[in-house]
């Protein structure tokens, strides 16, 4: 991941993380709950945000520390998802969705900091 022609935009992990803090401001577009609705974004967006500075960082063990980070913030998400189903903001099919996606960030990021280790 080191090397200068790799870069964090080539991980899968940050790929579908990006994707799906975009997603979530698409959803959440007209919704009218700032507070709810900035933090739900704030969480969703660190997720690659945290995969992309641990990626660039000098070292196995910084980067494993924001891949800390990151998966963190998608069990924050994900818990702030089915809050937003409960509150009527998103539909349940919809929330199935994120939460399948969130809970498979997860495991991407977990292999991938297993695969530091080595």
């Amino acid at each position: 991941m080191k090397s200068a022609d790799e870069s964090f935009e080539k991980l899968e992990v940050w790929r579908r993380s990006h994707s799906l803090s975009i997603e979530l401001y698409r959803l959440l577009a007209k919704c009218r709950d700032l507070g709810f609705k900035d933090q739900i974004t704030r969480s969703g967006n660190s997720i690659a945000d945290n995969v992309a500075e641990g990626a660039v960082r000098s070292g196995k063990g910084e980067f494993k520390q924001f891949l800390s980070y990151a998966k963190g913030s998608a069990g924050e998400t994900r818990s702030q998802v089915l809050r937003a189903k409960a509150l009527g903001y998103i539909p349940a099919d919809t929330c199935e969705n994120l939460v399948s996606e969130l809970r498979q960030i997860s495991r991407i990021i977990h292999g991938l900091t297993k695969s530091l280790e080595r």
